[in-house]
C-alpha cells in the first residue's frame, strides 16, 4: 500500500471517530440525566475525551502526514506522539475525575432510574462502536499509525465498559446492589488510567527516538552483511516517526576498491533494505575496513 493511500485511510478513520464520539456523547448524556448513573457517567466522560481525543488525532495526522518542507526536513510525523502524550492526559485526568464521583457514591449509594433506557442506550452504543473498532482494526493494520491504535484503544475499552454499565444496571435495578454502579465505575476509571499509561509510554518513546525492535535490527545488518563486497556494519542507527522509519548505518569495505564501486555497494545495500522497509528513509556511510574512523583518528 502506498503511503497516499495509508494516508487516506488514517483521515478517514478519524473522521468516522469523531462522528462516533458526537453521536455516542448525545445519547450517553440523555442517558445518565434519565438514570442518574455513575457508571453510565463513566461512558459519557469517556466518549467525551474519546471526541476530543479524535478530533486531536485529526488535526495531528493532517499535520503530520504534510510533506517535509524548509523547516522540516524531516517531516512533520512527530505530531502524532505528541497528540499521543495530549491525550494520555486527558483520560488520565477523566479517570481521577471518575474516581472521585464514585467513591462519593460508595458512601452515599442511590437507587438507578430508567434503567431500560438506560441498557437501551448502552446496546446501540456497543453495535456502533463495534463497527467502528473493526474499521480501525484494519487501517491500523496496513498503516501502523500510533493515533489511530490510540483511539483503537479508546474504543476497545469502551466496549467493555458498554457491557459493563449493561451489567451496573440489571444488578442495580433489578437486583437492588446498589454498589454495582459506584464499583463498576471504579473499575473503568483504572482501566481509563492503565490505557493513558501505555499511550503515553508509546508516545514517549516515539519523541524520544526509541530504537527499532532487536529483531529488525538484526534483520538489518543481516541484510547488509548479505551483501556482496560488505566486511563488516557497525554503528546502526534506527528511529520511527508516523509512516517513516530512519536507518543510519557504517559499512565496512575493502579499502582498496575504487569510490564508484563503493558507491554501487551502498546503492545495492540500501535498495535491500527499502524493499525490507518500504518506509525507511536509508542513509548509508562507507568506511574503509581497517582504516579507523575519522572521530576515532582525531582522538
Amino acid at each position: 500500500m502506498t503511503n497516499d493511500a495509508k494516508a487516506r485511510l488514517m483521515r478517514q478513520a478519524t473522521l468516522l471517530s469523531v462522528a462516533v464520539a458526537v453521536v455516542m456523547v448525545g445519547l450517553k448524556l440523555a442517558a445518565w440525566i434519565l438514570t442518574g448513573s455513575v457508571a453510565l457517567l463513566s461512558t459519557l466522560i469517556d466518549s467525551t475525551l474519546d471526541g476530543l481525543s479524535s478530533l486531536v488525532n485529526f488535526l495531528a495526522i493532517r499535520h503530520a502526514l504534510e510533506p517535509a518542507d524548509h523547516d522540516h526536513r524531516f517531516g512533520h510525523a512527530k505530531a502524532e506522539p505528541l497528540a499521543g502524550l495530549a491525550q494520555s492526559a486527558f483520560i488520565g485526568g477523566s479517570a481521577l475525575f471518575l474516581i472521585g464521583e464514585a467513591a462519593q457514591r460508595l458512601f452515599e449509594p442511590d437507587q438507578i432510574g430508567n434503567a431500560e433506557f438506560g441498557m437501551v442506550v448502552m446496546v446501540i452504543a456497543i453495535i456502533v462502536t463495534l463497527a467502528l473498532v473493526m474499521f480501525q482494526k484494519f487501517v491500523i493494520a496496513r498503516t501502523g499509525s500510533l493515533a489511530i491504535s490510540a483511539d483503537h484503544l479508546h474504543y476497545m475499552g469502551d466496549l467493555m465498559m458498554n457491557g459493563a454499565v449493561i451489567v451496573s444496571l440489571l444488578l442495580s435495578s433489578q437486583l437492588g446492589f446498589k454498589l454495582a454502579d459506584p464499583l463498576f465505575a471504579i473499575g473503568i476509571a483504572l482501566y481509563l488510567i492503565w490505557g493513558a499509561w501505555k499511550i503515553g509510554l508509546r508516545s514517549y518513546d516515539l519523541l524520544m527516538d526509541k530504537e527499532m525492535p532487536d529483531d529488525q535490527r538484526r534483520r538489518i545488518e543481516a541484510i547488509c552483511l548479505a551483501q556482496p563486497g560488505i566486511r563488516g556494519v557497525h554503528d546502526l542507527r534506527t528511529r520511527s516517526a508516523g509512516l517513516a522509519e530512519f536507518i543510519q548505518v557504517h559499512v565496512t569495505m575493502d579499502p582498496a576498491i575504487t569510490l564508484l564501486q563503493a558507491h554501487h555497494i551502498s546503492d545495492r545495500v540500501e535498495v535491500a533494505l527499502r524493499e525490507a522497509f518500504p518506509a525507511a528513509d536509508v542513509i548509508i556511510h562507507q568506511d574503509p575496513d581497517g582504516v579507523p574512523e575519522a572521530t576515532e583518528a582525531v582522538g
